[in-house]
């Protein structure tokens, strides 16, 4: 198995993108967004952190993670919250994928991708621009035309925050 290097910073921000197995279109389904939910709130009781972005996609989901000032384990974190989903919420919501040899071998489902893509936040620019690339996610996969139709993202909170203009 690969050894990944991830670089961890106590109290970091981090962008991060979790895929679903196959690409598979579950996520925003009632089932999907519940279970989803759901394991971030249980995690984030145990393990605090803020997401202070977010977008759920279809078949992936981005956001911008910061941890406590004494905390750098953004992977543990993950890990919870696609555990939890895969343990309470699989059977509901009903994938039909197969499940390769070499899944059953390390005991994984057909509900996440193996591994998740991470960026560690370097400055209030690169904040800003990750925040952006979240928030018009949805209008680069052609799923509307202007990211304020996309319901599910948190650029209604950071227009409503004054964060972005109303026309952002």
């Amino acid at each position: 198995m690969s050894n990944y290097r991830r670089y961890k910073v106590n109290g970091g921000t981090y962008f991060i993108t979790q895929v679903t197995y196959k690409r598979e279109p579950w996520l925003c389904t009632e089932i999907g967004r519940r279970g989803l939910r759901e394991a971030i709130t249980t995690v984030r009781s145990k393990y605090p952190f803020s997401l202070d972005a977010f977008i759920l996609l279809p078949d992936h989901f981005h956001c911008l993670m910061t941890l406590p000032v004494q905390d750098q384990d953004f992977s543990l974190r993950l890990r919870l919250i696609k555990t939890y989903v895969t343990k309470y919420y699989r059977q509901d919501i009903g994938i039909n994928q197969p499940i390769s040899e070499s899944r059953e071998k390390r005991r994984e489902s057909n509900i996440w991708q193996r591994r998740f893509w991470e960026h560690f936040i370097r400055d209030e620019q690169d904040f800003s621009a990750h925040c952006d690339y979240i928030h018009y996610n949805p209008v680069r996969h052609k799923l509307c035309n202007n990211p304020r139709d996309w319901q599910f993202s948190s650029i209604h909170r950071f227009i409503d925050q004054e964060f972005y203009p109303p026309d952002w």
